[in-house]
């Protein structure tokens, strides 16, 4: 099916962005786990694998329009200690979460309502999973204090 030349275009770039979430937590996850923290590891890894599955069905999406996927990914900040890992996959979340956004709103106007669909999914995903759950991590740092935040990771 041939699609919307901007809307290809536009998920061509929200495919890097997803890319980099994937890989952002791929290195965090990795490095809890080295660390000995097993319970957020888990959780960053679910997040890594999510981001994966969110990529995976844009680059279909794309594919489906008779596009081609670009598959360069946008930067990725890695952290060194686990506030500043928590702090950049937050910083990711919001900038990924609003691109979708504008994506909606391209899709909507274009009248690609599929897409549209599968975006606000996404979107759901970022704003009720990851970005809430990162938020939350931030603040009982901030509440109980790092060193029982690190006890109760073990």
């Amino acid at each position: 099916m041939r699609g919307n030349p901007e809307v290809i275009d536009y998920l061509n770039m929200l495919i890097g962005g997803e890319l980099a979430a994937r890989d952002q937590y791929l290195i965090h996850s990795r490095m809890y786990e080295d660390w000995g923290l097993s319970k957020i590891f888990q959780r960053i890894d679910h997040e890594m694998q999510e981001e994966s599955a969110h990529a995976d069905s844009i680059i279909r999406r794309v594919l489906f329009l008779d596009g081609t996927p670009n598959m360069n990914r946008d930067e990725i900040e890695v952290g060194e200690d686990i506030v500043a890992c928590l702090k950049a996959d937050l910083k990711l979340e919001y900038h990924v979460r609003e691109k979708l956004a504008q994506g909606v709103k391209l899709c909507e106007e274009k009248g690609d309502f599929v897409t549209r669909e599968m975006l606000r999914q996404q979107m759901n995903d970022t704003e009720e999973d990851h970005t809430y759950w990162l938020e939350k991590q931030i603040r009982l740092i901030e509440l109980i204090g790092l060193q029982n935040y690190i006890q109760s990771q073990m």
